[in-house]
């Protein structure tokens, strides 16, 4: 094999430092094709930052939701007052897995997508770049919600102090066309542990107030303006969420009201009377149900040709 010339042997170790360069320097976040899509995600890749549009963003509709009627109409008037270049708080739903939360985050953004609004989710690892993320939007006229789902922290995790220094304490005023919609499972965000009880203090008279470590965790979910709590369904809840998703796969009355006791069996066997059990079991239906119609539809005999004389029709 030849030897590499000197000047060639030169540019390949230049061009391998500049790719180890590359990767720890910080990188420039480019802006997405705001047009391509009304929601978007922040996604590291490679050491480079994305913004990526959705291609096939969630359909569901306000109507969709039911039995969450309270819930809805908070985070209604609030977005609402947002798209509308109001005041409004930024917003953390919590409570039981299943009943909606992250579901109608996407049913606003759709019914306020042609007022402006877009959505960009954010990841909890990826919340150290919030600050690059709000100034590379802040002078866009488009209203943007930064939607954290699932959203929970372990001890010492750096997303933790970016959000909550972005949601109030940095010295940077916050964008007035940025809110973040953050859902969760638990209203303190973090883990808690039976020792950290120790740490409240007892006063003579009674009250009890609680110690640093308490504090601490309750203050990120505080600095949420909002908080929309969600509870577990009851069955006839669950069953008017059951029946409105097979409405909805266009599964006829008759057959929904047939479907009830299945209905109850498949939440008994996943152990939650949740709006997402609901949601998974109409889908299952609907598609057993029509299956069902075009099965019989395909091995049905064939009706007989009207011009053909009787008694001729095997000649």
């Amino acid at each position: 094999m030849p030897a590499q010339d000197p000047l060639s042997h030169l540019i390949a170790r230049a061009e391998s430092l500049l790719g180890r360069l590359e990767a720890v320097l910080p990188q420039v976040l480019a802006a997405p094709d705001w047009t391509a899509s009304i929601a978007f995600r922040y996604r590291k890749r490679n050491s480079r930052c994305l913004i990526e549009p959705v291609r096939h963003v969630a359909t569901i509709r306000l109507t969709d939701l039911k039995e969450v009627e309270p819930q809805k109409q908070r985070l209604l008037r609030n977005t609402r007052q947002f798209v509308a270049g109001h005041a409004a708080n930024n917003v953390l739903l919590t409570g039981a897995r299943g009943t909606g939360k992250s579901s109608l985050i996407k049913a606003c953004l759709n019914e306020f997508a042609g007022q402006g609004l877009r959505l960009i989710e954010v990841d909890k690892a990826d919340l150290v770049d919030l600050p690059d993320l709000v100034d590379l939007v802040a002078e866009r006229p488009e209203r943007f919600v930064i939607f954290c789902d699932d959203l929970s922290f372990d001890e010492g995790e750096a997303g933790y102090k970016a959000l909550k220094s972005m949601l109030d304490g940095s010295v940077a005023a916050p964008s007035d066309n940025v809110l973040i919609y953050a859902t969760s499972n638990r209203r303190h965000l973090l883990p808690e542990y039976m020792k950290e009880n120790l740490t409240y203090q007892h006063m003579a008279d009674g009250e009890v107030h609680p110690g640093e470590v308490i504090e601490e965790k309750i203050s990120l979910s505080e600095r949420f303006g909002m908080w929309v709590s969600f509870y577990p369904f009851s069955q006839d809840e669950y069953l008017a969420i059951a029946a409105q998703w097979l409405r909805h796969f266009r599964v006829p009355e008759d057959a929904i009201g047939a479907a009830r006791q299945e209905c109850l069996v498949w939440a008994l066997e996943r152990g939650s009377r949740s709006g997402r059990v609901a949601y998974q079991f109409a889908r299952d239906y609907s598609g057993r149900h029509h299956g069902d119609e075009v099965s019989e539809n395909e091995f049905a005999a064939p009706a007989p040709e009207s011009d053909v004389p009787d008694g001729l029709d095997h000649v």
